[in-house]
């Protein structure tokens, strides 16, 4: 009988309705041991049967703290595949190798990925799995256990519930509140789960009087005596799973001799049982979650017509319960941790050992991608260091194959501790793995024994990987420790560049000096794949830091030798540096070349251990190619580097593709789109970095949009992050410009000059003029905007001379760069009282060839404004007006907006009339171009025209719903047409896509 829990179940039931609707749903499910959590799962599993959706459920698993990675995950996965083979078949197309490393029925795994990218490739590919196999109908994905749940597991279904959108899926999981104590590692999850809105939590109470009567009224068969109730409901306090053990007992004769011992009442069943049976239970406590038929065959030393008949007295009296064919578990965990803990220590290690050995003499026994995971278990909790070492470490490159880096950890940090345990001959046999992704045996050759700083690299690297950046730090120092006693330089500075990057990771210092002695380390060394490195590492700190010729030539060093040592990991990531530094010292062709070339090497290796580099050149080749004014080139790049992250898992790194999406979709005048591009950016940008630079790109539109409040609120956000410990030129230029522009706006002429003077002293390296230039401009325009009020006089001309000492300085060899310095040239001459027409005009010539109409609407007022101060021709300066107010208005650029109307109120000129300017000649155009749809309109507009709705044509192009609504929103505008339905008829009377097949719409 199903008691109470009407409200709960309501709660369940309509959130299921939600998700077959096509809204995904997470639950979290939470109350003590005991206290009905299973059974409530059951009764929604029914609902979800009878109304045709599949449900597969999975569990967490304790094994003695050596919970198998990702296990919930592979056993609901591995149970939708025997439901819907087809389904997962399709929807794993092209990407089995992966997702093996979850569900190894898929087939072998791919080869290795390097760290945190491999991880989240992992995780994005199984939610894009599991959105595909739910889109055509509801699935019910329930986690059990959630308490015993692996770092790894914790970790795929923080990102699960962050990232899912789609699909007619629920998910639902469970854990013990009584379980979760202060420093319980769930707990950082559940609080984080708590914020986000797409995630609902349930709290079941222990059951009323009246509830508990019923229990045991559906127990018992009759009625219960009031007596009974009040004693069983005093006893189990309405905890579901006390009342049915103490009902049980007492109608089976043990009222009087049982204790209120929360253990002995769970053991009471148990020891009612016969012998052979209390034996195999014995065995299954210690085995793991479900121990096989084939593995209690050979560990519990009966005949197989004994084993059966004891499992079916276990089972009959619900003690244990078969699953996956040939498995048996206890029914309640419960009893299995009752059990667990009433074994005496000898006890448990021999039984462990028997485990043990039955399984390394057959490891058929058990499932093939849980073998090594349990001997590993087995051997450590049998006390047996010899046995144990080299099985725990062949465990954790299982663990470091399917990117579990915190199992790996926890197996690395016990091999540590088996370590001196072991003897001399055992620890001379072991060798490290082939795919470390660690540095090589450096001085012994390749046949070298594994040292104990092998074992604090990979654990430095599992730590890293697995998001405990303190844990890898500390393990880092741990190493320098025993290499003071050690002669070998390359380990040395290998380890100097880990804490390079984790002091940068956890905002400890800039890394520098870290990197700077591993420099040392490796000088006049031969080259190798550490010294290689190290060159690559200092190459990268260069570019953000440093830009110049040093960093060049660093990079250039660092290509020379990962070609010398056949690394080409290596030689890429610094061949992208090294275009990256070109491009902004002035060699523009050639630097971007290097880096288009990169990334079509990448592709074309198309293995996971690139995929790093991948999600580099997707975030610096669209930057640089913002840099040198080439947004629309940029756009394409960033878009192509958005599939490929999406494609590849990468969501951390797409976050950064978009915020550069975005910066350039702003200097293209597509200021919605940005919009867009930046909310989809801080849908995923989890990293601290990747959400300072979408407050960056939000206090820009905000600035340009009139909002100077919002943009400094932005700005105070971005500054948080980026703080003072890492002073990179590019976090620091762009938001002191805008601080410096929100606090003039506001008025405070004195905040903002500081601003401006504490960035200029800290003078721009080379490239970074795309910050740089700005900043002087608007350094200038604020001093010009100033001119004539009484506070305003005293600091102007040090700020000027400023500005022009900086700007002499500063190369300008692209067309965006010289159209940045004709515009400071007349902003200067306006901040100095000089009317320039002339100037002005020269900065509008500049800005006209380019793809930038906010600057040059802003250089049209300007010139509008000396024209007038000249009583000028009229009707140029009203062009010129008009066209600066119509970019302003399209844009929403309030500031410009109100500038332009009051200049031309005081001139008495209209702009409520548009100007007849003659077209400017051009070449001919496709009938799409001459629509001024841009690419990805067109691409848009396509699918309009194939009948798609936004979230199709959004889930097509790795955009969100919103930004596809934008999209057709702008689409219909330049159309001039009312709806989608007219958009497609003109789109196929007009054959705009020849390859288009004529369809109704």
């Amino acid at each position: 009988m199903f008691v109470g829990r009407d409200g709960e179940l309501t709660a369940l039931t309509e959130a299921l309705a939600r998700a077959a609707a096509g809204e995904p749903q997470a639950l979290l499910v939470g109350g003590e041991a005991g206290v009905g959590k299973t059974r409530l799962i059951e009764e929604l599993i029914s609902v979800a049967c009878r109304d045709g959706a599949v449900v597969a459920v999975g569990g967490c698993v304790e094994i003695g703290g050596d919970g198998l990675p990702f296990a919930p995950f592979s056993a609901a996965l591995r149970g939708l595949r025997r439901l819907l083979p087809e389904e997962i078949a399709a929807a794993a197309d092209g990407q089995e190798g992966e997702l093996a490393r979850i569900l190894p029925e898929l087939g072998p795994s791919a080869g290795d990925a390097l760290g945190e990218h491999g991880t989240a490739s992992l995780f994005e590919l199984t939610v894009r799995l599991l959105e595909r196999v739910a889109a055509g109908r509801t699935v019910v994905l329930i986690l059990e256990d959630l308490h015993w749940a692996d770092a790894s597991t914790r970790h795929l279904l923080a990102y699960l519930f962050r990232t899912l959108r789609r699909g007619r899926l629920l998910v639902i999981t469970t854990y013990r509140t009584d379980d979760i104590h202060r420093r319980h590692p769930l707990r950082p999850l559940l609080a984080e789960l708590d914020r986000l809105r797409t995630v609902s939590r349930i709290e079941l109470s222990r059951f009323s009087r009246a509830e508990v009567r019923r229990q045991l009224h559906g127990i018992l068969g009759d009625e219960p005596a009031p007596q009974l109730v009040d004693e069983i409901f005093g006893r189990s306090d309405g905890n579901a799973f006390f009342v049915e053990e103490l009902a049980v007992a007492i109608e089976s004769g043990c009222r009087s001799g049982l204790t209120d011992s929360l253990r002995d009442l769970l053991l009471v069943r148990v020891e009612t049982l016969p012998e052979n049976a209390q034996r195999v239970a014995r065995i299954v406590a210690e085995g793991g979650a479900t121990v096989e038929f084939p593995l209690l065959l050979a560990v519990a030393q009966l005949s197989e017509d004994d084993l059966i008949d004891a499992l079916r007295a276990a089972v009959g009296a619900n003690i244990l319960l078969p699953v996956d064919g040939d498995g048996y578990r206890f029914r309640h965990s419960l009893v299995r941790e009752a059990i667990s803990d009433d074994l005496l220590p000898g006890e448990r290690s021999r039984l462990n050992r028997r485990l043990a050995e039955a399984l390394e003499a057959d490891p058929s026994l058990v499932r093939g991608d849980e073998s090594t995971t349990r001997l590993a278990g087995y051997w450590y909790h049998a006390h047996d260091a010899a046995k144990a070492l080299p099985v725990v470490l062949l465990a954790s490159v299982e663990a470091r194959r399917r990117y579990a880096h915190a199992e790996q950890l926890r197996l690395l940090e016990r091999a540590m501790e088996l370590w001196d345990a072991a003897p001399d001959d055992v620890r001379a046999c072991l060798r490290p793995p082939d795919d470390t992704e660690v540095y090589p045996p450096t001085a012994e050759g390749a046949s070298a024994p594994l040292h104990y700083l092998d074992l604090l690299a990979e654990a430095t690297v599992a730590a890293r990987s697995g998001g405990e950046r303190e844990r890898a730090l500390a393990l880092s120092k741990k190493a320098m420790r025993v290499l003071e006693s050690v002669d070998d330089p390359l380990r040395a500075a290998w380890f100097w560049t880990q804490r390079s990057r984790l002091v940068q990771d956890l905002t400890r210092g800039d890394g520098w000096d870290e990197l700077a002695t591993a420099q040392d380390l490796v000088r006049g060394l031969p080259p190798s794949a550490v010294h290689a490195s190290v060159l690559s590492d200092v190459a990268s700190w260069g570019a953000l830091h440093r830009p110049g010729p040093n960093s060049l030539a660093a990079a250039d060093r660092a290509v020379e030798y990962a070609r010398l040592v056949g690394a080409e990991h290596i030689e890429l990531n610094a061949r992208a540096t090294r275009g990256w530094l070109a491009t902004e010292s002035g060699s523009i062709e050639e630097g971007l070349a290097e880096m288009y070339a990169v990334r079509d090497r990448v592709f074309e290796l198309g293995n996971l251990g690139t995929l790093g580099i991948l999600g580099r050149i997707s975030i610096n080749l669209p930057s640089t190619l913002e840099s040198v004014g080439r947004s629309e080139e940029a756009v394409a790049a960033a878009e192509l580097g958005i599939t490929l992250c999406h494609q590849r898992g990468l969501s951390d790194k797409e976050a950064w593709v978009r915020v550069n999406l975005s910066e350039s979709l702003f200097s293209l005048g597509r200021w919605d789109e940005s919009r867009a591009a930046i909310d989809e950016a801080a849908q995923v940008a989890h990293a601290p970095k990747a959400r300072a630079l979408v407050a960056v790109r939000r206090a820009l539109l905000a600035l340009a949009r009139g909002d100077a409040a919002e943009a400094a609120s932005q700005v105070t956000l971005a500054r948080a992050v980026f703080g003072p410990h890492d002073p990179q030129p590019q976090h620091v230029i762009a938001p002191a410009r805008l601080a410096m522009v929100s606090a003039a706006r506001q008025g405070r002429l004195a905040e903002a000059r500081a601003e401006f003077e504490q960035v200029a002293a800290q003078g721009f390296p080379p490239g970074m003029q795309r910050y740089a230039l700005p900043l002087l401009c608007s350094a200038a325009a604020m001093e010009a905007d100033a001119r004539g009020l009484p506070e305003a006089d005293a600091g102007r001309e040090t700020i000027l001379a400023i500005v022009r000492d900086h700007a002499k300085r500063l190369p300008v060899v692209v067309p965006i760069w010289r159209a940045y310095d004709l515009l400071l040239e007349a902003e200067l001459a306006r901040a100095d009282g000089i009317v320039a027409p002339k100037l002005w005009a020269r900065a509008v010539a500049a800005f006209e060839a380019l793809p930038r109409p906010y600057e040059l609407a802003e250089a049209r007022h300007r010139w509008a404004a000396d024209l007038l101060a000249e009583s000028a021709d009229r009707d140029q300066v009203t062009a010129l007006l008009m066209q600066a107010h119509t970019t302003a208005k399209r844009l929403g650029a309030r500031h410009l907006v109100e500038e332009t109307e009051l200049l031309a109120g005081r001139a008495r000129i209209s702009l409520s009339t548009t100007p007849r300017l003659a077209p400017a000649p051009g070449p001919e155009v496709d009938a799409v171009s001459s629509l001024g749809l841009t690419p990805r309109e067109q691409d848009v507009l396509r699918r309009v025209a194939e009948g798609l709705s936004n979230r199709q044509i959004a889930e097509e192009l790795y955009i969100s719903p919103k930004t596809a609504s934008v999209h057709v929103s702008n689409i219909l505008a330049k159309l001039g047409v009312s709806g989608r339905t007219e958009a497609a008829a003109m789109t196929h009377r007009l054959h705009l896509f020849t390859d288009l097949e004529p369809t109704h719409t």
